[in-house]
């Protein structure tokens, strides 16, 4: 019964980034820690889990993305390459900054953190394209910013890379493809760092390796796959625009939820 709960979230959490252009991870997280404390899961280590997790599982799907966006030519490289530099060591930090906050007081900041992400989906607030797109070490210092924060959120960084992207004059769907390659090693880094920092862990379920749990990992990297594409195909048949302030409503009640 609990592996089915991970299908159906896999599911949705890959119609949602599909429809609404966002990263799973933000939709992954808050159901995990539902359905960690539901669970009876200690409080102090079920958010690290649930992000952890969450990291996982976007190593799966972001492969997915990434091939079919190199398939289109839409992923800048070089663009990738320099900031991965950055993403690596932010990744990596933003993995122990995590594991040093408390469960609850992580929560209370992803809950912040899903507040913003609805206020900038239900306005549609983006930023104008009025710089260029900035040199190698530029390019390396945001990739660890965003590598840094990604990880604390269990995201692969989309909500931050597309916008940093679009506002260095970056076409969107460009901006999206290599924010899309960038999430991978974000994923990859942060979850790698979840199962080292979590390994002498006490208070983790069965089958957990560090802070990643793997039944979830995998029935909601195994749906959430194949549902991406079913999203993004509704996303040309439904009005995007009321759905997405239908969605910012939720993700304001889930970070209500999570500071309260």
């Amino acid at each position: 019964m609990e592996f089915l709960l991970y299908l159906v979230l896999g599911a949705a959490a890959g119609v949602l980034a599909g429809l609404f252009g966002v990263g799973g991870g933000i939709v992954i997280v808050p159901v995990l820690v539902f359905s960690f404390t539901a669970q009876g899961l200690d409080p102090h280590v079920l958010t690290h889990l649930a992000v952890g997790t969450s990291l996982a599982t976007i190593v799966f799907t972001s492969i997915n993305s990434v091939l079919e966006h190199h398939r289109k030519g839409a992923v800048l490289w070089p663009i990738f390459a320099w900031m991965t530099l950055g993403i690596l060591l932010g990744a990596g930090l933003g993995s122990l900054t995590a594991a040093a906050i408390k469960g609850p007081v992580l929560q209370k900041i992803i809950g912040v953190f899903a507040i913003v992400i609805a206020i900038q989906m239900g306005f549609d607030l983006k930023p104008g394209a009025l710089r260029a797109v900035p040199g190698k070490p530029g390019l390396t210092a945001a990739g660890g910013v965003i590598g840094w924060a990604s990880a604390i959120f269990g995201i692969g960084g989309g909500t931050l890379t597309v916008p940093f992207l679009t506002w260095r004059g970056v076409a969107m769907q460009q901006a999206v493809a290599t924010s899309s390659a960038c999430g991978l090693p974000i994923a990859a880094v942060g979850a790698l760092s979840f199962m080292a920092i979590g390994w002498h862990e006490t208070g983790l379920p069965q089958w957990s390796i560090g802070f990643v749990y793997l039944p979830a990992m995998l029935g909601i990297a195994f749906t959430s796959m194949f549902f991406a594409r079913f999203g993004a195909r509704l996303a040309h048949r439904l009005p995007p625009r009321r759905l997405k302030r239908l969605f910012a409503v939720l993700l304001f009640c889930v970070g209500i939820s999570f500071i309260v």
